[in-house]
């Protein structure tokens, strides 16, 4: 089936851990990042942002504490400040939205069972 997948998860999200059971159940071998404890680089998150075809304010849960702290939701989503935005969410990789599921060639946010499905379509 497919090589090379890998889904970046918070144990804790019910999302994530119904990607995950999905993923099981069709039988999807992947590899498993905590990015809380195993964060992301910049370049990373720029390649998982060029596979899921958004910009870095996108994925960003603006309802993080963090996020409000640093005042996200007030900075410009531009692309002066992309890479503004890009760092907060490596210091800060709460703040990513999750699950993310990636492949050699693209990425969804599996937040539904639809999105996780789209990974499993060649």
């Amino acid at each position: 089936m497919m090589v090379g997948m890998e889904i970046w998860v918070n144990p804790a999200c019910s999302k994530c851990r119904s990607a995950l059971s999905l993923l099981d159940a069709e039988g999807v071998r992947y590899t498993v990042r905590r990015y809380l404890e195993d964060p992301p680089t910049a370049a990373e998150v720029e390649e998982v942002l060029g596979k899921l075809g958004l910009e870095p304010w996108d994925i960003t849960r603006l309802g993080e504490r963090q996020a409000r702290e640093l005042g996200m939701a007030e900075w410009p989503r531009t692309v002066e400040e992309r890479g503004r935005w890009i760092s907060a969410l490596v210091a800060h990789p709460v703040l990513i939205q999750r699950p993310i599921i990636t492949t050699e060639e693209r990425a969804v946010v599996g937040r539904s069972e639809e999105a996780v499905r789209q990974m499993l379509e060649e």
